[in-house]
């Protein structure tokens, strides 16, 4: 039974519109798609300059012709009631209606016309058509946070039940319950696995522990798809080798859908259907393909609200060999407010913190999963979840990884805690800097 499919056409989204459409991109030559998205730039960019007033103020007296003159839309510019910010003709009876989770600070309420929002989906039922998941029949199990109250559970559960999925709970990761997630694998038949990168990759551990593959408990299953958070080359190794499928890296947020996804030959290849992206510098300016910056998304149908040249708060680069029709999204460096200031003034990503500290701290089985907290300029906080405390030895060869890899004089602190707080949604944050 096509349950997705008939959940949005009872909510009124075209979705057969929407994969004709997304049909005919697919079809367009190589040599004209440049100039195709050019123009589908230029049209959504005439669209709310003269049809959305918040964006006539925003970018009045902007040269149509000069693209990079176009400003930069951020979060703070969208800190203003929704009703403001919609187009002509468009309100609450006739939008998709969504806000963001509010992992980069306060959630953002935003909207998309039905028809855009019924390419976001076409689009996400293509990409994992690469690995053989049909989202209507496909039986899924959710690696996901859900609502605590009682309205939000609910709906959540009757979303489950539409999408053919079956949700595991990533606020417990401890063994007792990741017992129980192993019998519903080794009783059910999922297809794929889909969900947050922590929560699976503590799920992977646990099976390695064991020493059981996944795949020779549950034989239906295809794919894995991490979504939401970093994925560490190391990190997909173990997966790879504890599920026993393969391992798919999708990088997307709410307000814009899908912007990334692995093929099978395994490039993360850049979303161009739905939307266009773009590496700037800090001035804005773009940015040669191999160069890191800070990632800006323009929706290219999205009419009820403008997202054009939208800064997203993540750092990435393009692959020196990307193509109009075919961006590689070369890496992805986190948020841009997650970046450790150290005293000598050098900026690093914090993740790349995470990841010296992580090569060193996860060698055996006692550390289960650990985040960074930077403090002061010199002062970082590793708060790790263990089955023992650290040793000073092991205290020793990571503050050594820190000093080899960052820089020297830094004070770091450790601290073990039998649970790690996740967000709202539950996401583990890596690495959080509480500088102003």
């Amino acid at each position: 039974m096509n349950l997705f499919n008939l959940s949005l056409k009872l909510k009124k989204f075209p979705l057969g519109k929407a994969k004709q459409y997304l049909n005919n991109i697919k079809a367009i030559n190589e040599s004209d798609y440049a100039s195709f998205i050019e123009k589908k730039k230029i049209d959504i960019l005439l669209y709310h300059l003269k049809h959305n007033n918040f964006y006539k103020k925003l970018a009045k007296n902007v040269d149509v012709t000069d693209w990079n003159a176009v400003p930069v839309l951020t979060k703070l510019d969208l800190q203003q009631p929704l009703e403001n910010r919609l187009s002509d003709g468009f309100s609450c009876k006739n939008i998709y209606l969504n806000k963001t989770s509010g992992s980069s600070g306060t959630p953002l309420i935003f909207a998309k016309d039905k028809f855009c929002h019924a390419l976001t989906w076409a689009n996400f039922i293509d990409k994992y058509g690469w690995f053989n998941v049909d989202l209507n029949s496909s039986k899924q199990a959710r690696f996901y946070g859900i609502p605590l109250n009682k309205t939000g559970y609910y709906k959540e559960r009757f979303k489950d039940f539409l999408g053919n999925r079956f949700r595991f709970s990533v606020f417990d990761m401890s063994d007792a319950v990741l017992e129980k997630n192993l019998a519903k694998f080794s009783n059910t038949k999922f297809n794929y696995i889909n969900g947050y990168t922590s929560a699976i990759v503590q799920f992977a551990k646990f099976l390695q522990k064991k020493k059981i593959v996944l795949k020779t408990v549950c034989p239906t299953l295809n794919v894995c798809i991490v979504t939401a958070e970093m994925l560490f080359e190391d990190d997909k190794h173990l997966l790879e080798t504890q599920l026993g499928i393969p391992v798919v890296n999708e990088y997307g947020c709410a307000e814009l859908g899908l912007i990334a996804f692995n093929n099978k030959q395994n490039e993360w290849i850049v979303n161009t259907e739905d939307v266009f992206v773009e590496i700037l510098d800090e001035n804005n300016n773009p940015l040669p393909h191999g160069k890191e910056g800070k990632i800006v998304v323009t929706s290219l149908y999205n009419k009820a609200h403008p997202f054009i040249r939208y800064e997203l708060g993540d750092y990435g680069a393009l692959a020196e060999e990307s193509k109009p029709q075919k961006p590689i999204l070369k890496y992805l460096l986190g948020r841009t407010n997650d970046f450790a200031i150290l005293p000598s003034g050098k900026k690093a990503a914090g993740l790349t913190f995470y990841y010296v500290t992580k090569t060193v701290i996860e060698d055996n089985a006692n550390v289960k999963e650990f985040i960074i907290e930077q403090l002061k300029k010199d002062t970082f906080k590793i708060i790790y979840r263990s089955v023992e405390p650290l040793t000073e030895a092991k205290i020793k060869l990571i503050e050594d990884a820190i000093e080899k890899y960052l820089e020297k004089g830094l004070n770091i602190i450790f601290e073990q805690k039998e649970h790690l707080k996740r967000t709202q949604a539950g996401k583990l944050k890596q690495f959080t800097s509480k500088l102003k």
